[in-house]
Order: structure tokens, then sequence, then C-alpha cells
């Protein structure tokens, strides 16, 4: 298999530092053609820029995650705009979105930092990566108000509201964990979504898929998720893998 594009990986993740450029130097004679960093916070930006730079295959995105707001500086949307003007490989201002998973989060100060972010992406002219965990309802309600450029990535929500995702105009990533046996709610949104509108991603360190649920994911892995899509998509996998790659340069602006 070749043409992986993995839309959302976390190389800066520590889970990496003992082999990151061993991993990374590798991956392109693993089939891999383009990879997108999503950024957590401003230091998570100023480190996948950096990523980005040493190596022609990545790309990276700038934002701050909703789990990271509770330490954001109050500077942080001018030094996330800094940090977009200083390397044309940043694509997206992302990861962004909403976290409610857990009681203690600060769920008025996601929604103002999110606002915020989809006001830069808005004045950048780029496309945002939206992360929505157990928030669906605040999160599909600013999306509807923004209607931004954008993927809902890791997507974790019901059939019904992709189709609302959809109508947005946006697109929907799913990792690997369609290939778990209780992926049911996932895989009934895959059904839905057209293919011109999905795009694969990893996700890593994270999410890996099965065979190796539960060990460290890096992009290579993507194969088995394009494997499982192309059987619910009734496609050849290889041609799954080219038209998911060519929604992802189109997507993050990348052209050859």
């Amino acid at each position: 298999m070749n043409n992986i594009f993995d839309t959302h990986a976390h190389y800066s993740d520590r889970a990496f530092d003992e082999d990151r450029d061993a991993l990374l130097a590798s991956l392109p004679s693993k089939g891999v053609r383009y990879v997108t960093l999503a950024s957590s916070s401003v230091e998570d930006s100023e480190r996948n820029s950096e990523i980005s730079r040493k190596y022609d295959y990545i790309y990276a995105s700038a934002g701050v995650h909703p789990e990271c707001v509770d330490e954001t500086p109050h500077d942080y949307i001018s030094r996330l705009r800094q940090i977009i003007a200083e390397n044309d490989k940043i694509r997206a201002v992302g990861e962004i979105g909403l976290d409610y998973h857990y009681d203690n989060y600060d769920r008025e100060k996601q929604i103002e930092i999110f606002r915020a972010q989809l006001e830069l992406a808005r004045e950048l002219e780029l496309p945002v990566i939206v992360h929505s965990r157990e928030a669906t309802e605040d999160t599909m309600n600013i999306l509807k108000e923004y209607k931004p450029a954008g993927v809902v990535h890791c997507f974790s929500g019901s059939a019904e509201t992709a189709k609302e995702i959809l109508k947005l105009g946006m697109y929907i990533s799913l990792t690997g964990v369609i290939t778990f046996k209780n992926a049911r709610k996932a895989i009934e949104a895959l059904e839905v979504i057209p293919v011109e509108r999905f795009m694969l991603e990893t996700d890593c360190p994270y999410m890996a898929p099965v065979p190796f649920r539960g060990k460290r994911c890096d992009s290579s892995m993507i194969a088995y998720t394009a494997e499982k899509a192309s059987e619910i998509k009734g496609l050849d996998v290889q041609e799954l893998v080219d038209i998911t790659c060519e929604n992802a340069m189109r997507f993050y602006g990348i052209k050859e």
C-alpha cells in the first residue's frame, strides 16, 4: 500500500522521544506520503513547526486543544499567529474544540478559546481541525455559527451528527477505532460519509488499530484502518487510500 496520508498525528508526544527521528525517517519507505501534525498548545505548536521543517513530507497545524485551556497564556492568539506566519508548512488551526469528558474542565473557557481560534482561522483563511468529546450539542451550535472550512477528527458521534457536519461542508476523519469489535457507532457513521469527504488518521501514538490495539501507534498502521474502511465503503483498499490522500491534499492545500 502506498500514498498514505495520515491527517492527524502527534509525533511531538513523549511516547516518541526515544526513536522519533528514526521512525519519521522510515515512514516514507512504508507507503506514507504525507503526515499532518496536530498541536495541543502554543508550545506544542512550536515543536510541531520545527518537526515539519525537518521532513519534507510532514506538515503541521497550530492551536490549543480544549484539554490545555487552563495553561494557555494570555497572548496565545498572537503567538499562534506568529508561529503560523513563520512557517508555510502550517496549514490549519488545530486541534481546537470542546471536551466535556471530565467534570473539572472549564467549559466556558473552552468555548471562549474555541471561538477565538475559529476567528483566527477565518482571519488567516485556514481550515480548522476540530476535537469534540461528549460535547456534541455545543460543538455543533458553534460550527453552525462559524461554518468554517474544517474537519472533525477522530469522529465519535452518530450517523445523524455526521450528516449535520457534512451539511456544513466539512470533512470527517476516523482512526483505528473502526477496527475495534465495539465500533458499531463509528461504522454506522462511516457508512453515511461520502468517500470524497472522508480522511484517514491515526491520532498516534493513540488509537492503534487491531491487531496493534493498546500499543503505540504510528502512521504506517493506518493501512489496517484503510482496509476496514474499504470493506465498509465497498472499494479496493488502494483506491480508498488514493481518494483520501487526494481529499487531504485538497484540504491542506498541498500541491505537487
